[in-house]
């Protein structure tokens, strides 16, 4: 009688193990669906023309033409706009993970005074929404003759990066052993030394996490870049896809080329850095 209640027992806790299991196996399916349905939709109909999207807005391209992507090299200066958000977002990041990883340094393995306030403070930087601080920026930005050059912008995402990414690093930081720091200043290293040999390599998976994000919102930002670089030899990618998008507003398969171009380049930094991407994200928000 006792086997049987416990045969029971285990196949009503197999089957609820199964059901769960399928249960999110279902929701990872509709997650995956919900994510990918709008990029096939985008490169779909970038390959269509304007009368074959106007009948057919979800079906294959018929006929499958380039067109679209034509129209952006002939008459969108595509090149132009890659090259200036290529400038922009790689100067940006880097300047911003390299101040952002010694400051995390400072405030995880250096005493100071104040060290626990000002880290706070900064980390309450990052609730202020950027638009809020536009007018002044524009205004010191106007000041310092910045206004339409790389550095203008550059400057601005930088400092927007900062706070979080101070934070990821110095969270994770805080979990290198103090037992391999301890032995390196044994062995003579410095805070230099320290923070170039030993915490730097231990956290790559941090540091690719902190660029692909960095990468992936500053590439995206819109609202800056079109204040700060209103020469037409420096718009970047996401503007120029708005004016884009004013002169052939009718013409929408051009538009979602120049939609789909953009996503390439940011798809493929993340695929790079993908496997780093969880682990990096995941240790900056749960140590402390």
């Amino acid at each position: 009688m006792g086997n049987i209640k416990t045969f029971k027992t285990k196949n009503k806790i197999t089957a609820r193990r199964l059901f769960a299991e399928i249960g999110r196996q279902f929701m990872l399916i509709i997650a995956a669906a919900v994510v990918i349905t709008p990029i096939v939709y985008i490169i779909l109909a970038s390959f269509k023309t304007k009368t074959d999207y106007i009948r057919n807005q979800i079906g294959l391209p018929k006929p499958f033409v380039l067109d679209n992507y034509q129209a952006l090299l002939k008459d969108g200066q595509l090149f132009l706009w890659f090259k200036n958000s290529t400038i922009v977002t790689v100067l940006s990041v880097i300047i911003a993970v390299v101040i952002a990883a010694i400051a995390a340094y400072a405030f995880s393995r250096i005493n100071f005074a104040g060290r626990e306030k000002i880290f706070n403070f900064i980390i309450a930087l990052m609730i202020i929404p950027p638009i809020v601080m536009i007018i002044p920026l524009f205004v010191l930005a106007t000041r310092a003759h910045l206004v339409n050059t790389y550095w203008s912008a550059i400057i601005i995402y930088t400092g927007l990066m900062l706070p979080f990414g101070i934070y990821l690093l110095r969270n994770f930081f805080v979990t290198i052993p103090e037992s391999i720091i301890d032995s390196a200043r044994i062995d003579g290293c410095g805070d230099w030394g320290i923070f170039i040999r030993i915490i730097i390599p231990l956290s790559r998976s941090a540091l690719i996490t902190l660029v692909v994000v960095s990468v992936l919102w500053v590439w995206n930002e819109l609202l800056i870049a079109l204040i700060f670089l209103q020469k037409d030899e420096l718009t970047t990618l996401m503007v120029g896809l708005i004016q884009f998008q004013g002169r052939f507003r009718i013409n929408q398969p051009v538009i979602l080329a120049g939609v789909f171009a953009s996503m390439v380049p940011m798809v493929i930094i993340y695929l790079i850095g993908q496997r780093f991407f969880v682990k990096g994200l995941t240790a900056g928000a749960t140590k402390g």
